[in-house]
């Protein structure tokens, strides 16, 4: 780390939940643990409270909302940016780093601080989602988003983009956890059709694009084979997606096992869950940048089975091959979910990505960006980053 602090501006949409704000949070309390001056700028959430009360700022501006009228915050952040003299200026979104990014421009070069973007998905691709490959350095999440990224922008010199995963923390999800008699008798009091048999839980919104649908089949076919297997959706009940809820629902009674079957709003005891289950799913039908309920799961000794594709088939390839099927092959779905429940081939214990590390390479990354300005021979560098912001 440089010898002096720094002060770093992520700019997000809101913070309310998701991949974007969590990683706000950890690289913001990794920033003040560090010494740093840690400011988020989004137009506020339920998450504000905890940002701040692990040693950040928080300036409410709606930087996010897709309209013409947010344009006028560029003002008001160009403003901002002269007063906090930040040292990075880290865009995590794509309409936030583009108000960010003409913020920016509009700055005297000498006292303009740097711009670093992460791309957290598989963003359609175009002159809209490219101001997220604009960053003097720029972070993607995994492997399989920057070869994305390196196919659909030609343009993009490789030596700028970092490969940083996101990582979870194992103490949160410690190896061989099991959740207390007291939780594990609460539980199965409120989702008595859980009990008794093989548990498979998949976490994620209610949303078509998280499988919900061949998960209910894949409950389905294992009890045409007399398999004893019920099934959680965690976190798919939620408020606006009642309609999708009940077609689930309908798929669910249609194949005999709507009594096997529990939806529950988002929880907080999404270890707990994973704990008292035989697998854990992904099935998500597109492809994601990575694959959090994956490692999750993994860190906790549980056995994943899910969809080999994007991040999600990077992280099964690597750390737990025996749970990877092609996407759609609901044959392929049933034969390794049988197998796995009858003996599934112990999980190793997780080395990587674990969150330690990925706020460790962040921080690295902000101070080799604010180092290479400084240094006597780093004026083509310099050069090279304010004309991209032109």
């Amino acid at each position: 780390m440089p010898a002096r602090s720094l002060t770093v501006v992520q700019l997000l949409p809101t913070l309310n939940a998701g991949g974007v704000e969590r990683s706000t949070l950890e690289i913001g309390a990794a920033l003040a643990a560090a010494g740093h001056r840690s400011i988020a700028i989004s137009a506020g959430g339920r998450l504000v409270d905890k940002l701040v009360a692990e040693g950040s700022e928080h300036v409410a501006i709606d930087i996010g909302r897709k309209s013409l009228t947010t344009l006028r915050h560029v003002w008001a952040l160009r403003r901002l940016f002269s007063e906090i003299k930040p040292d990075i200026v880290h865009a995590r979104s794509r309409l936030p780093a583009w108000i960010g990014w003409h913020a920016l421009r509009g700055m005297p070069q000498a006292t303009r601080p740097h711009f670093v973007t992460t791309v957290h998905g598989l963003n359609s691709p175009g002159r809209y989602s490219a101001i997220l490959t604009r960053g003097e350095r720029v972070i993607s999440v995994s492997n399989t988003l920057r070869d994305y990224l390196m196919q659909h922008y030609p343009g993009l010199d490789p030596a700028r983009v970092a490969v940083i995963p996101r990582g979870i923390d194992p103490l949160e999800f410690p190896r061989d956890y099991r959740a207390s008699e007291d939780w594990r008798s609460r539980f199965f009091a409120e989702f008595p059709q859980l009990a008794g048999g093989k548990l498979l839980v998949l976490s994620g919104r209610g949303t078509r694009l998280k499988g919900h649908r061949d998960a209910v089949e894949l409950l389905a076919a294992l009890r045409a084979r007399d398999v004893d297997a019920r099934l959680l959706l965690l976190g798919a009940r939620e408020t606006g997606r009642e309609a999708y809820i009940g077609e689930i629902e309908a798929l669910a009674k249609q194949r005999g096992v709507l009594d096997r079957l529990a939806i529950t709003p988002p929880r907080s005891d999404v270890r707990e869950a994973y704990s008292v289950s035989d697998l854990v799913l992904q099935l998500s039908t597109q492809p994601e940048s990575f694959g959090r309920t994956v490692v999750e799961a993994l860190s906790l000794g549980r056995p994943v089975l899910g969809y080999a594709h994007g991040g999600v088939g990077e992280l099964l390839t690597e750390l737990y091959p025996q749970g990877g099927v092609m996407l759609g092959d609901a044959k392929a779905l049933l034969e390794c979910a049988s197998n796995l429940l009858r003996a599934a081939p112990p999980v190793a214990p997780l080395e990587k990505y674990r969150l330690a590390d990925m706020q460790a390479a962040t921080l690295a990354l902000y101070a080799e960006v604010v180092h290479a300005s400084s240094a006597p021979m780093a004026s083509s560098s310099t050069e090279k980053a304010s004309n991209m912001l032109r």
